[in-house]
């Protein structure tokens, strides 16, 4: 009974804090998640500057590129419309979602939320009203409440439906799709995390540098993700990303920009300014400290 009130006194007194000062409550966090304290007044590693910037940094652009759907018009905008899947619908209600007007195939997800992706290979197969009802469910939620993100909260929530994009195509045999993560830190493209064989509870990491020279040290085995010391097939569009993601990022001090593959050409997958919500534990520390010191911040 004394456990049962000390977690619920710990409950409101961890709302409280979030409501009331998100910095610390995201230091509370990063000491919980991942063993140590944050140093807020001299950040060095990639994971204390991306939690840094989320406090110090001007984050109305992070709102803007995050939105998988405006996210799309940015792309656009810099002349890769063609580097982006086919786009069937946006609706700011899931009640409103015109089913009869996507294809047997697409890719279904809300625009400020990460993972909760609906891949409908035959719509005829389809379970319409969990869909809909699972939608109505995300555009209800505040992600960036989660792991404190506040740029996802200022997003206005809406569905899109996108291209599915076969994993069939891909230069990797694989019955998911590959993602090609590219990390762009003060202007350069320095390395590539891939994430491999995903299912829904786990997924298989390795990192590249952007000559494509594997580093199997840089990742750790965590509960939720694998690594593997077998070197996958460089993209036949490597170079491509590579000079989109640097166009992508700016002058953003870090962003990963993410990409597919699909018959040797690259897509924008989106943008993310938070990376792992800078709690990242499936890195290396020697990793972490690689990325922080390419990431300039004032």
């Amino acid at each position: 009974m004394i456990n049962k009130y000390l977690r619920i006194i710990r409950y409101h007194f961890y709302r409280f804090l979030y409501r009331n000062s998100p910095q610390k409550w995201a230091g509370v966090l990063y000491e919980h998640l991942l063993g140590k304290k944050i140093d807020w007044e001299h950040p060095k590693d990639i994971n204390e500057k991306i939690n840094w910037l989320k406090f110090n940094h001007d984050t109305s652009l992070w709102t803007r590129l995050s939105d998988k759907y405006l996210m799309r018009e940015y792309v656009e905008s810099l002349g890769y419309a063609d580097n982006l899947p086919i786009l069937y619908g946006k609706w700011d209600r899931a009640e409103d979602i015109q089913w009869e007007r996507l294809p047997d195939s697409f890719v279904m997800k809300v625009n400020n939320g990460s993972g909760d992706v609906v891949i409908c290979k035959d719509k005829s197969q389809l379970d319409i009203p969990a869909v809909q009802a699972k939608m109505k469910e995300l555009l209800q939620l505040k992600f960036g409440d989660r792991l404190v993100e506040p740029h996802y909260n200022n997003i206005k929530p809406c569905v899109i439906a996108e291209e599915f994009l076969n994993p069939k195509s891909q230069n990797v045999v694989s019955d998911v799709l590959v993602d090609y993560k590219i990390w762009v830190l003060s202007g350069k493209a320095e390395y590539i995390l891939v994430c491999s064989d995903r299912t829904k509870s786990s997924l298989c990491l390795s990192i590249y540098d952007k000559d494509w020279n594997f580093y199997p040290q840089y990742t750790i085995e965590t509960s939720h993700s694998t690594t593997t010391t077998n070197k996958l097939p460089k993209p036949q569009s490597l170079n491509k990303m590579l000079e989109m993601a640097v166009r992508l990022a700016g002058n953003e001090p870090q962003v990963r920009v993410d990409f597919y593959e699909i018959g040797g050409k690259p897509y924008v997958g989106e943008l993310t300014f938070t990376s792992c919500a800078g709690f990242h534990d499936y890195y290396s520390q020697e990793f972490l400290d690689i990325l922080g010191s390419k990431c300039v911040i004032q």
